[in-house]
């Protein structure tokens, strides 16, 4: 519709001709957990707003963007042309922000650093004491991380290095290789299969393993596709390394595991299950992660003195 010759626009959108106010951070956000949720009630929960709140943030936001970024019905709500093209735009700016100001207070806090590490077994306690007592006005911390957490948890500055087992993401670091240890099969102790000094993927080609969300871990550790191109067999569904131990000892499945976790060792206190070492198969690796631009100094210490003190138990 046109008022003398212009172009008329919703109330509340701005004079597209105009030149576009700065946003605000906190719009932004608003409209990306809406996007993410595409549901009023849950989003307003995580932002702890009321839904009218929320409402009226989003259309702020759009009255910034001059245009408007999402639908409302009654089966939720959708994202518009605009608000496709808007929301990685958005998560990317909420991103670089928060990524500026991490990389800022570790320049104004140079002193501190957080060591990530992903199992018990894996020792980071040699390189640590090391860093403090190199550096004995730092601030050392540690913290465990999910196996599946390293990559997020070093873009989000959870941790700023990260001790673990590949497979991970490793886009946007810088990862070096501590040691290598062998794939063993875990199998409970009257499985058909235990006693073996060793065996193959041949003797496992129909043997049920868990399967977890993760594709580059079921690849690596699940093996699948096998080496002649044929999937591996299905398994029951597993997130946590205690239903996996359970399963496996009540032979629902079999499991490939590191063969110097404390899996391994498992018949000390589970004298149910046992390992079998696997032939033809590359190990995995214990490896040190940090954030590829950082440029700590105490970052490069640790990972210095990891290189040198963190080694494959036994070694």
């Amino acid at each position: 519709m046109s008022v003398h010759g212009a172009t008329a626009y919703p109330e509340h959108m701005p004079d597209p001709a105009l030149p576009p106010a700065d946003l605000d951070l906190r719009l932004v956000r608003c409209f990306v957990v809406l996007a993410e949720h595409r549901h009023f009630g849950r989003a307003a929960q995580v932002l702890h707003l009321t839904q009218s709140s929320l409402s009226r943030q989003l259309e702020r936001l759009e009255h910034q963007v001059g245009a408007r970024l999402l639908d409302r019905g009654p089966r939720g709500s959708r994202l518009t042309a605009a608000g496709e093209i808007f929301l990685p735009l958005a998560q990317e700016v909420l991103h670089s922000t928060a990524q500026a100001a991490a990389r800022t207070r570790a320049a104004a806090e140079p002193s501190r650093i957080t060591v990530g590490f992903t199992a018990t077994n894996i020792i980071i306690t040699p390189a640590v004491r090391e860093l403090r007592r190199r550096y004995p006005d730092a601030q050392v911390r540690t913290r465990h991380v999910d196996w599946d957490e390293p990559h997020a948890a070093l873009l989000e500055h959870r941790v700023d290095v990260v001790v673990g087992r590949l497979p991970f993401p490793t886009e946007h670091l810088f990862v070096t290789v501590l040691y290598d240890e062998p794939r063993v099969l875990l199998v409970p102790g009257d499985h058909r299969l235990a006693g073996k000094e060793s065996i193959t993927l041949d003797d496992i080609a129909d043997e049920p393993m868990p399967v977890v969300a993760d594709p580059a871990w079921n690849a690596f550790w699940r093996i699948d596709p096998r080496p002649d191109g044929r999937p591996a067999p299905g398994g029951p569904p597993v997130s946590a390394v205690e239903d996996k131990i359970e399963l496996v000892a009540g032979g629902q499945a079999v499991a490939i595991i590191p063969g110097d976790s404390g899996l391994a060792g498992m018949s000390c206190v589970r004298p149910d299950l046992t390992t079998i070492p696997i032939e033809g198969i590359e190990p995995c690796h214990v490896v040190v992660a940090n954030r590829a631009e950082d440029r700590s100094r105490l970052v490069a210490a640790f990972c210095k003195y990891a290189r040198a003190g963190i080694t494959r138990p036994g070694t």
